[in-house]
């Protein structure tokens, strides 16, 4: 066999976009329309015009020349912002749809879940989808039959297996669909946004089976927005952006690159008294952020170790507001929620406040390692959500001496923690 598993040789996709459909046309709207045609047909020849012709003059390229090589065995991950091509891809992958020019080359048998319940039938039950999916894959009979009991255990609809699936929720249905797809023992295995729907016990499911999928030397395509699936489950990732190939390595560089160009073009460049994408009733709203020590000293980074304040300038709707609750987090590279600080938690929420000020947030021993952080933020009047933001500000940490013996320490992980070592002889 090929050690190739993939291949794509300049793939292009292109779309042509229509105009709008007329709206719904009456008796009288269809005899008039008949009776001006022939004057209009005349007219538009007259001009040199096709007359009648569609109206598809706008086109959309959903893939340019994309080329890449996937070896039998890789784990590859496919990352980019919506309307990337992402989907498009796996599509032309599946033979679901051709290109437009350039061509792919697949060796192995393929095995895809790109929507949720594809060649699901609503009336059919459960066990009834499972042959019937399981077939369109390629399954036969006795293979599905073998596979029946590990297939349903796995989905945990074990109970419902016996009742039509239009009744089934769409977690559900991406479970069962996930649990054919994935017993199918493909050579290749192509999977769409499968982490999108489902629990948290589900997902951590699908990973470690597409990571058993890889550990058995076959191959796995995942798209997905999720980073940490990607990091967890890719060896290699490709980014695509506006349907063209940005790059194409190792998923752990390729991920910072990716979310290092979300963060430089994020709303955070906007003012935030100017920012226009926020939620919540205007009762408040946050119109600046910045970094202090505590002597009250502005901070361009703040230092692993030093105390810090998060300083949130706000402007109230009414001349007093009562019972103010604020949050924020803050987030790293891959957008996890690594730390969380609300006036609740602490028991220091805002009684009586003016309608102009500032929310303090003071964080001795600031514990996260070097790199670039954002920051989401929040603030409720009287239980009602005043103001909401996400990309609020980003801030930079830099190397400090968190264990104050003099060394600036690095970090290695997500925090650093205080902590002591000592000896002893005894031997337990």
């Amino acid at each position: 066999m090929s050690k190739i598993a993939i291949k794509l040789e300049n793939i292009s996709k292109q779309y042509r976009i229509g105009s709008l459909q007329a709206r719904y046309r009456t008796l009288r709207d269809t005899i008039t329309e008949a009776v001006k045609s022939p004057f209009r047909k005349a007219a538009s020849l007259l001009r040199g015009e096709a007359y009648g012709a569609a109206d598809l003059t706008q086109i959309i390229w959903a893939l340019r020349d994309v080329s890449a090589e996937i070896k039998h065995g890789e784990a590859v991950g496919i990352i980019g912002r919506n309307g990337a091509g992402k989907t498009t891809l796996l599509k032309i992958l599946s033979r679901i749809t051709e290109p437009t020019s350039g061509y792919g080359i697949i060796y192995g048998r393929v095995g895809s879940l790109l929507e949720v319940g594809t060649g699901f039938h609503p009336e059919l039950t459960g066990r009834d989808n499972i042959y019937l999916n399981g077939a369109i894959l390629g399954m036969k009979k006795a293979e599905i039959s073998r596979k029946f009991d590990e297939m349903v255990d796995f989905s945990g609809v074990e109970e419902f297996i016996d009742t039509p699936i239009k009744h089934y929720s769409s977690g559900m249905y991406m479970r069962l669909a996930f649990a054919v797809a994935a017993h199918l023992e493909p050579e290749i295995l192509l999977v769409d946004e499968v982490l999108a729907v489902g629990d948290a016990s589900f997902q951590k499911k699908c990973l470690n089976k597409m990571s058993d999928v890889a550990s058995q030397g076959r191959t796995v395509v995942l798209v997905s927005h999720n980073m940490e699936a990607i990091l967890g489950l890719c060896s290699r990732a490709i980014w695509l952006n506006g349907g063209k190939k940005e790059e194409d390595g190792p998923s752990q560089d390729i991920v910072k690159k990716y979310l290092s160009s979300y963060v430089e073009r994020g709303a955070w460049r906007t003012p935030i008294a100017e920012r226009t994408d926020r939620g919540g009733s205007g009762l408040i709203r946050f119109v600046n952020f910045r970094l202090q020590d505590e002597k009250g000293n502005p901070l361009d980074f703040v230092s692993t170790g030093e105390t810090v304040d998060f300083v949130f300038s706000y402007i109230g709707k009414e001349e007093k507001l009562f019972n103010v609750t604020s949050w924020f987090w803050i987030r790293d590279n891959f957008g996890r929620e690594l730390l969380y600080f609300g006036s609740r938690a602490t028991g220091q929420d805002f009684g009586v406040i003016p309608s102009r000020g500032e929310l303090i947030c003071r964080i001795p021993r600031f514990p996260l390692p070097p790199g670039k952080y954002t920051i989401d933020l929040k603030a409720d009047v009287n239980n009602v959500r005043g103001d909401r933001m996400n990309d609020v500000a980003i801030f930079e940490v830099a190397p400090g001496d968190f264990f104050k013996t003099g060394r600036p320490v690095k970090g290695i992980g997500l925090f650093l923690c205080d902590h002591s070592w000592r000896f002893s002889e005894n031997i337990k």
